[in-house]
C-alpha cells in the first residue's frame, strides 16, 4: 500500500509526542516551551474535571489522556459520592475526546496534504473520522442508560445478587436471541423500565434513535465516496460498510445478533493493512453484554514478520486434548479451524472513538460470534509497539518500591533496555492470550458456561494461560526469567481494579495468578512480599499452570457454569477475593496500600 511505512512512522512520532506529557513530572527549564505547552493542557483538564493541581491530580490526568486509563483518576476520587465520581468521569471523557477529536483531524490534514495513501484510503479514514464523531457523541448517553440507568436499578431491585439478575433476565428473554433462537451471548439492545414495573427491549435504533440515523447517514455518504474510487478491497469496504449501517438502523432486537454476524462476515475478507474496528467488546455492560460503542482505523506495522505462536499453539493444544479424558469434537475442529485461518495484525491505533476514549486495547482477538468465526476464522490485533512505548514511559510508583523494594522495581525495567525481549514476552503473553481465546471453544461455550454471568471472569486468565502454556512446552531457555517477571508485576497490578466493575475479568486473573504465584513459594507474604525469581520456583509455577490449564480445558470441553471453576479459589463477599489465605492477606494489603498511595510517584528513582 502506497506510503503505509511513512504513515506508520508518522504514528510512532505521534505517540513519543503524546509521552511527553511525562515531562511535566520531571524538573525542567522554566523556558521549556513544549513542557509549558502540556502543562497547561493537564492545568486545563483539572479545571474542566474540577480537580486541584498537584502531583497526584497531574499524573492522574496524564494517566487518563496518554493511556486513557481511569484507574489513577478513580483512585484519587474513591471518596467522593457515587454521583459526584460519574460527574467527573464523564467530563474527564468528554476532554479527552475533544483532544482525540483535534489530533486526527491534524493527522488527517497532514495526510492529505502530503498526499500520503491512496484517494480511496484517504476518502476511507476522513469518513471513519465522521462517523466516530457520531459514536464518541452518542457515548455518554449509552453509558447513562446502561451501565449508570438500567444496571444500577438492577442492583437495587436485586440487592446486588448477581445470580438473581442472571436468573431473571433469562427467564423472562430480556437476553438478546441468538441464531438458533436461544439465548445469545451478548446484546445490542438496552433494557428499559416501563411503567408497569417491567422491562423491555430496546434496539440501540429505538434507543438511540437520533445517533443511529446520524450514523447511518455518514455511513451512507462515506459510501456513496467510496463508490467513485478504486481499491483492491473496493467492493469488500462498500458492502461492509453498509451492513453496519443496516445493523444499526434494525429495530427488533431479535434480529440484532444475526445482522451483526453479517457485518463480521463481510469484514473478515477485508484484508488490506488498514482496518475499521466496529462494536465488538462488551465488559462495560456486566449484566446482557451489550455491545460496547467502539469504533476505530488500525493500521498493520508493514515490517512486522509473523511468528510462530500460531503453532506453538496449535501443537500444544493438541497434545492437551489428546492427554484428556473429555472429548468434544465439535470443539476441536472449531479450535483447529479457527487457528488456521487467524488473521493476524500487529500495528498501531491511527484514531479511536466512543467507548475506547475509556482505554484501548493492547490486543485482540475477533469476532466474539463463534458461527460466524467456525466459517470464516478470526482476526487478530496487537498493539506492541504502542504498549512497548507506553510502559517504558511510565514513572517509577511509590507503591512498587514499597511492596518489591526499589532494587527489584529496577531490575522489572531493565527488559526495557532491550525491546528484542520485551517483543518476544509480548508475543508469548498478549499474542499468546489472544491465541488462547481461541481455544476450547465452538458457539455454544459461552452461552452454556456464561448461566450465572461468570464466563468472562474465567475467559480472560484462561487465555493467558492458554498462551503461557504454549511457551512452557516449546521453552525458550533465554526468556523464563522475564516472563515470569512479567507475570508477578501483572498479577500484582491488576489488585488495584478490584472495585472497577468494567475491568473485573482481569482483577479475577490476576487473583488466579497470585493463588499460582503462592502455591509455587515465587511470591511469599507475612509481613512483606518476599519475591523469589529462581529456576526452581519457575518449574513448580510451570507445572502449576499446566495443571490448571487441563483443568479448564475439562471444564471447557464438558461446557460446565464458569462459577463452578471459580469458586474452587475465590470467594464473593463485598468484592470478589482468593479463598487461600496468604494469597488473601496480600490482596488485602495491597489494596490498602493501593487507596493510600496508588497515585504517588517514587520521586528518588527517576
Amino acid at each position: 500500500m502506497k506510503d503505509l511505512e511513512k504513515l506508520y512512522n508518522m504514528l510512532e512520532k505521534e505517540q513519543k509526542e503524546l509521552q511527553k506529557f511525562y515531562d511535566v513530572l520531571k524538573p525542567v527549564s522554566l523556558f521549556d516551551t513544549k513542557t509549558q505547552e502540556l502543562e497547561a493542557l493537564l492545568e486545563d483538564f483539572l479545571e474542566f474535571v474540577s480537580l486541584a493541581k498537584n502531583s497526584e491530580t497531574l499524573l492522574a490526568a496524564i494517566n487518563r489522556i496518554v493511556n486513557l486509563r481511569e484507574d489513577t483518576l478513580l483512585n484519587l476520587i474513591r471518596n467522593y459520592s457515587e454521583e459526584k465520581q460519574i460527574e467527573i468521569k464523564e467530563r474527564a471523557y468528554v476532554w479527552v475526546s475533544r483532544f482525540y477529536t483535534a489530533r486526527f483531524e491534524r493527522m488527517l490534514g497532514k495526510i492529505e496534504k502530503e498526499g500520503m495513501l491512496t484517494p480511496f484510503y484517504q476518502e476511507l479514514l476522513w469518513g471513519a473520522h465522521r462517523v466516530g464523531e457520531v459514536f464518541s457523541s452518542w457515548q455518554s448517553s449509552w453509558m447513562a442508560q446502561i451501565v449508570y440507568g438500567v444496571n444500577r436499578e438492577l442492583f437495587r431491585l436485586f440487592n446486588g445478587d448477581e445470580e438473581k439478575i442472571f436468573e431473571m433476565l433469562q427467564r423472562k428473554g430480556l437476553l438478546d436471541k441468538g441464531h438458533a433462537g436461544e439465548p445469545g451471548d451478548r446484546s445490542y439492545s438496552v433494557l428499559r423500565l416501563k411503567e408497569n414495573g417491567e422491562f423491555e427491549r430496546l434496539s440501540y435504533a429505538q434507543a438511540f434513535e437520533e445517533e443511529t440515523k446520524e450514523a447511518a447517514a455518514r455511513i451512507e455518504e462515506l459510501v456513496g465516496r467510496l463508490a467513485l474510487l478504486e481499491d483492491e478491497y473496493k467492493n469488500e469496504w462498500i458492502e461492509y460498510l453498509i451492513r453496519i449501517k443496516e445493523a444499526l438502523l434494525e429495530r427488533d432486537p431479535d434480529r440484532l445478533i444475526g445482522m451483526w454476524a453479517r457485518v463480521d462476515e463481510s469484514w473478515m475478507r477485508i484484508k488490506s493493512p488498514i482496518q475499521i474496528g466496529h462494536p465488538l467488546e462488551y465488559y462495560e455492560d456486566h449484566y446482557r453484554k451489550a455491545v460496547a460503542l467502539e469504533w476505530d482505523v488500525r493500521v498493520a506495522n508493514p515490517n512486522y514478520r509473523a511468528n510462530k505462536r500460531a503453532k506453538y499453539v496449535k501443537s500444544a493444544f493438541k497434545s492437551i486434548y489428546q492427554d484428556l479424558d473429555v472429548e468434544d469434537e465439535s470443539v476441536y475442529r472449531a479450535t483447529l479451524s479457527n487457528i488456521d485461518r487467524t488473521q493476524i495484525y500487529v500495528g498501531r491505533p491511527f484514531s479511536f472513538y466512543g467507548s475506547e476514549f475509556n482505554g484501548l486495547f493492547s490486543a485482540q482477538v475477533v469476532p466474539n460470534d463463534e458461527v460466524v468465526s467456525r466459517r470464516m476464522g478470526k482476526k487478530i490485533f496487537a498493539y506492541a509497539d504502542m504498549v512497548y512505548q507506553t510502559q517504558k514511559a511510565k514513572p517509577f510508583m511509590k507503591i512498587h518500591s514499597i511492596v518489591y523494594g526499589k532494587e527489584l522495581v529496577k531490575k522489572f525495567k531493565e527488559v526495557f533496555k532491550r525491546p528484542d525481549i520485551w517483543h518476544e514476552v509480548y508475543d508469548i503473553t498478549t499474542i499468546g492470550h489472544e491465541f488462547g481465546h481461541i481455544l476450547w471453544m465452538d458457539e455454544e461455550s459461552e452461552t452454556l458456561m456464561n448461566k450465572r454471568g461468570q464466563f468472562k471472569n474465567l475467559e480472560e486468565f484462561k487465555a493467558t494461560v492458554g498462551g503461557l502454556v504454549s511457551y512452557f512446552m516449546f521453552e525458550d531457555e533465554r526468556l523464563w526469567e522475564y516472563v515470569l517477571e512479567d507475570i508477578v508485576t501483572r498479577a500484582v497490578s491488576l489488585i488495584g481494579w478490584m472495585e472497577v466493575e468494567e475491568v473485573q475479568p482481569y482483577y479475577v486473573e490476576g487473583l488466579l495468578h497470585l493463588v499460582g504465584l503462592f502455591d509455587s513459594g515465587v511470591l511469599e507474604f507475612k509481613d512483606n512480599l518476599k519475591v523469589n525469581i529462581n529456576k526452581q520456583n519457575y518449574d513448580k509455577l510451570k507445572n502449576w499452570y499446566l495443571d490448571i490449564y487441563r483443568d479448564i480445558a475439562a471444564h471447557y470441553l464438558k461446557k460446565e457454569d464458569s462459577r463452578l471453576f471459580l469458586d474452587r479459589y475465590l470467594t464473593k463477599e463485598k468484592n470478589i477475593l482468593p479463598k487461600d489465605i496468604q494469597t488473601r492477606s496480600f490482596v488485602d494489603y495491597y489494596y490498602e496500600l493501593y487507596k493510600k498511595i496508588g497515585t504517588q510517584m517514587e520521586r528518588e528513582m527517576e
